[in-house]
């Protein structure tokens, strides 16, 4: 059993998600950055499926009620056993009554804890991801929540520290034509790969929310709601892109513009508010 003693600006239990569901309106979920979540896994010899804690921008604390082994990934923050420090990407053991603590990350948003045997909460429709957009899956942390401890163990441990390159101070993300690109002025595609774009603090784990030159549509008409997919650059009316994340809706009734790359979506998950980010196509 873990005790949650704070959970920072916010902390959900995440999975792989729960896909195929949306047909009924129902979107994956899981994991914002995939690759620090799985990682986080591995190093603790969980499998791939086992649910770990996401967590915003630092900040959470909480106490072992048995000896454990964690790991922490995703976005650096310091990792504090009782009062000595740790880094990420490597194994820890976390002996039962001691504190673990994920102090301010230097770069990136989103950091990943694995517990060996996974988070235990009740699946939803075969996930225990937490859904904000949706309301499924267990509720955000809270201080006095406690989590059980599941059993999703694959392997023993075979890794003392992982090699994870750097985030960089302004990412370049790899993006695909969208499927309504043909609804905007010819120069809008060109704009978008040429500008910086700042993140706004007004985002979440539904989407990231970018600042900078305006994407003039050439069709002013309204689009009926279509399928969106992680990833979708959608331009509402005031021209400011939005790129969408795990939570994002299944539908919507603006046009996207492109399509960030599978492979990039981790890292569109860690910016942060006032960094600038980039576009290039893939």
């Amino acid at each position: 059993m873990i005790e949650i003693l704070a959970p920072g600006p916010l902390a959900t239990v995440q999975d792989l998600g729960r896909p195929g569901h949306a047909a009924l309106g129902v979107g994956r979920s899981g994991a914002a950055d995939v690759g620090s979540h799985r990682l986080a896994n591995r190093l603790v010899g969980n499998a791939d499926r086992a649910a770990t804690i996401e967590a915003t921008f630092g900040g959470l604390s909480l106490r072992a009620g048995t000896d454990l082994l964690v790991a922490v990934t995703g976005a650096p923050a310091p990792v504090f056993l009782g009062s000595v420090e740790y880094g990420g990407n490597a194994p820890l053991r976390l002996p039962a009554g001691t504190e673990l603590r994920l102090g301010t990350p230097k770069t990136g948003l989103r950091s990943y804890l694995a517990v060996r045997g996974g988070i235990g909460c009740e699946p939803v429709l075969g996930s225990r991801s937490t859904d904000l957009l949706s309301g499924l899956g267990p509720p955000r942390l809270r201080p006095g929540d406690t989590v059980a401890l599941g059993t999703d163990v694959e392997t023993d441990p075979v890794v003392d520290v992982a090699p994870v390159a750097g985030q960089p101070a302004e990412p370049v993300l790899r993006i695909a034509p969208g499927p309504r690109l043909d609804w905007f002025r010819p120069d809008a595609w060109t704009t978008l790969l040429a500008s910086a774009y700042t993140v706004s603090p007004d985002g979440n784990r539904i989407g990231v929310r970018l600042i900078g030159p305006a994407l003039d549509r050439a069709v002013r008409h309204e689009l009926p709601s279509e399928p969106i997919v992680p990833g979708a650059i959608q331009v509402p009316a005031g021209g400011q892109p939005l790129v969408f994340l795990a939570d994002h809706p299944v539908t919507g009734g603006y046009p996207v513009i492109g399509v960030v790359a599978r492979a990039d979506l981790g890292a569109a998950a860690q910016l942060r508010p006032g960094q600038h980010v980039r576009f290039r196509p893939s």
